[in-house]
């Protein structure tokens, strides 16, 4: 019934299994596959033609994980999968990036790839098992598509390079770093490290390309035996014609538009030229939606032969030159800390926000429930490229930059030790001509720092290009958006004076050599320094002290046993040390308490109340109490916390007292001295204590009485109650 075909490579140091015909045979290709015993279903589906007016290739990609493959049930109230996770997320534009490349100039046929994780041992994440099973489906398809690649993790631990590292050593782990790419060059690589060189990163790289050769060689050899028949692409001959006419006809225009610096007044002249190039072929009866593709890539050509000539950047700029920064903090009075971070015409106001543990995002994940106390949400409006567009929940691409930003200062970040607050910052791109992303990451350095989070250095992020014509090629330094739109390469590398703590590749090519790789990491490092140098005209490190308007936590450690305590039956105490003083209290099961309040006030009334509650009475210690209860024989004084103790009528003044209303009343407040402890309970005495001034007055009063022994007093008559 089956007719299964089968390969398995040895990888970084486990079996790697890719099995096809079997599983999902309707589609037009389908590959299971299993590293270690984590199984990853992958499927593609390309339509049979484009559709009509498409000057796009539409290929979807989606990677979904499922429950059962941890054996766990969803949480929530719909106990099944629904929109998909930041994890989700991230591995499809994982998968998505370094495949879309690989299919030909005008194949814009639609083509779905879905990616079901079907089974996870909790140690190999299923990414790069997705990204490999999505290639060898892709090579089996018969789709036109110019592969296989593979993808592979690596790690750097004690000096050497990992590959694929299981979870429990990516802890120790200097760097976590994917690469992809074909049997010749590489295509992505993402990433985050703890200030390592570039030669360091460069090195993970290669190596991992390296490593991830005999995984393309093994799905090759699947794709000889069980590969489907190629698709049959066929030319429009009216392409040269109209490529021809577009030439003649708005060549020189384009050159002139393109010497415009102004991104605003070059948009426009560029599509008034457009207009005026495209509309006589569109009425010519020519497809209008080649015409138009045609007309960019004639804009492409344009742009990119006269960078390589010239070396001299649409505005003007020398290729490792970077636009003109300037850096804002404190813009924002009421906020925790806030930056306006602006490079040329691209810019970020970031503002970062201090909270409590309670404050932590709670993630349910296949692998367990964890929390997480350092949240970037990165927000890209419409208006910022100034254009008119829709308004929602935040897409793949503002996801992929957050979390790109989040890597590059992740690796920074204090201890909760040492910075026991919850922080989140929101970046909202207010203009873009640029990466966004890497703006993102100098405002939030600077947020943080005006907000006086302790970072270990400032961190500044930088954007570079690459135009390739034959041999010939140039790196571009913060590159703008045309010079991304119509390049080769978009290569983010972020990191601080010491080195590097994140880097993101993108290849609109084929693949980019070592040689090239090389040159880009050292113009980055360069413009990275740069940009560290024009930050730091702002700020040179954390503020002492959190802002004013931030929520100051004090941490304590109190004994275990005195947690039950301050919490009290039900919570009544804790609720009521919260809503007197107005604090926030936080509980841990080591023992570890943190009271977070704006007010310094606020904050040292909860201390008290809690140091009140588990402190121990000492034999001595004067303190300031309430009356409680009157009894016939003396007072029940609360004087530490849920403590009482009794100062008997002998000890409520030095003189003979009748009753003891005539001293104190329930609800006044004494001071009191602590003369005795036994079995728990305190004795103690107003009468050694000056109730003005609180000093001790021992010395100054005649001393009491000593009691009988107990088994004297066994005879005395008790004393009647009174009516």
């Amino acid at each position: 019934m089956f007719k299964v075909v089968k390969r398995q490579v040895q990888w970084g140091g486990r079996t790697l299994t890719l099995e096809t015909g079997k599983i999902a045979r309707q589609a037009d290709g389908a590959v299971l596959a299993t590293y270690g015993e984590t199984i990853v279903l992958c499927t593609v589906v390309g339509a049979k033609k484009a559709k009509p007016d498409t000057d796009f290739f539409p290929l979807t990609v989606n990677y979904q994980e499922k429950a059962f493959a941890a054996g766990k049930i969803p949480g929530g109230f719909f106990k099944r999968e629904g929109r998909p996770t930041e994890k989700e997320v991230l591995t499809s534009r994982l998968i998505d990036r370094p495949i879309r490349p690989l299919f030909p100039d005008g194949f814009f046929n639609e083509v779905q790839v879905v990616c079901t994780l079907l089974s996870h041992d909790l140690e190999n994440d299923p990414d790069v098992v997705a990204l490999v099973g999505a290639s060898a489906a892709l090579t089996l398809s018969g789709i036109p598509f110019m592969g296989p690649i593979a993808g592979g993790r690596v790690g750097y631990i004690n000096g050497e390079y990992i590959i694929n590292p299981m979870k429990s050593q990516l802890a120790e782990s200097q760097l976590e770093l994917v690469v992809a790419g074909t049997q010749s060059s590489v295509l992505m690589v993402e990433s985050e490290a703890k200030e390592l060189s570039e030669e360091i990163m460069l090195g993970a790289v290669m190596a991992g390309h390296k490593a991830f050769q005999p995984v393309i060689d093994a799905i090759i050899s699947l794709a000889e035996e069980a590969a489907k028949d190629a698709w049959v692409l066929t030319e429009n001959p009216q392409e040269q014609e109209i490529k021809d006419k577009l030439k003649a006809a708005g060549e020189a225009k384009l050159r002139e538009a393109f010497a415009i610096r102004g991104k605003q007044e070059r948009s426009k002249r560029l599509d008034a030229i457009k207009d005026e190039i495209c509309k006589p072929l569109v009425e010519a009866q020519l497809p209008a939606v080649t015409v138009k593709r045609l007309f960019k890539q004639l804009e492409s050509d344009v742009v990119r032969g006269d960078m390589v000539k010239t070396s001299v950047r649409i505005d003007g700029r020398k290729p490792d030159q970077v636009r003109q920064i300037m850096s804002e903090v404190g813009v924002l009075p009421k906020v925790h800390g806030a930056a306006l971070f602006t490079r040329g015409e691209t810019q970020a106001l970031v503002v970062a926000t201090l909270g409590t543990s309670m404050d932590e995002q709670r993630i349910d994940a296949l692998d367990g429930e964890y929390t997480e106390s350092f949240m970037l949400h990165y927000n890209f409006p419409p208006y910022s490229v100034g254009e008119v567009g829709r308004m929602g929940s935040p897409g793949r691409r503002e996801i992929g930059h957050g979390k790109l930003a989040w890597r590059a200062i992740h690796p920074l970040m204090p201890t909760k030790e040492a910075f026991p607050y919850t922080i989140r910052i929101v970046s909202e791109i207010t203009e873009s001509n640029g990466s966004s992303s890497m703006a993102t990451v100098c405002g939030s350095s600077l947020a943080m720092m005006d907000a006086g989070v302790p970072l270990k250095a400032p961190v500044a992020g930088i954007a570079m290009g690459l135009i390739k014509e034959g041999d010939n090629f140039v790196v571009l330094s913060d590159i703008m958006g045309d010079e991304d739109h119509l390049g080769d390469m978009d290569f983010k590398v972020a990191g601080t004076e010491n080195g590097i703590t994140a880097l993101q590749m993108d290849i609109k090519i084929n693949g980019i050599t070592e040689e090239i790789m090389k040159v880009a990491l050292n113009q980055a490092q360069a413009g990275r320094i740069h940009i560290l140098g024009e930050m730091a005209k702002a700020l040179t490190g954390a503020r002492e002290g959190v802002n004013e308007n931030a929520p100051r936590i004090t941490t304590i450690s109190v004994p275990k046993d005195k947690i039950r305590e301050i919490i009290g039956t039900g919570g009544k105490v804790i609720r009521e040390i919260c809503e007197k003083t107005g604090a926030k209290i936080d509980i841990e099961d080591d023992g570890t308490v943190r009271i977070a309040a704006v007010n310094i006030e606020q904050g040292q009334a909860a201390l008290d109340w809690i140091q009140s509650i588990v402190q121990e009475a000492e034999i001595g210690k004067i303190y300031s109490g309430k009356v409680v209860r009157i009894v016939d024989f003396g007072a029940f004084v609360n004087f530490m916390g849920s403590k009482d103790g009794l100062v008997h009528i002998s000890e409520m003044a030095d003189r003979r007292v009748e009753k003891v209303t005539d001293v104190v009343n329930e609800g006044d407040t004494v001071k009191v001295k602590v003369i005795d402890i036994e079995r728990g309970k305190v004795r103690l005495s107003m009468k050694v204590v000056d109730q003005q001034t609180g000093e001790d007055i021992s010395d100054k009063v005649s001393p009491s009485k000593p009691r009988p022994p107990r088994e004297d007093r066994g005879d005395r008559p008790r004393r009647e109650k009174r009516a």
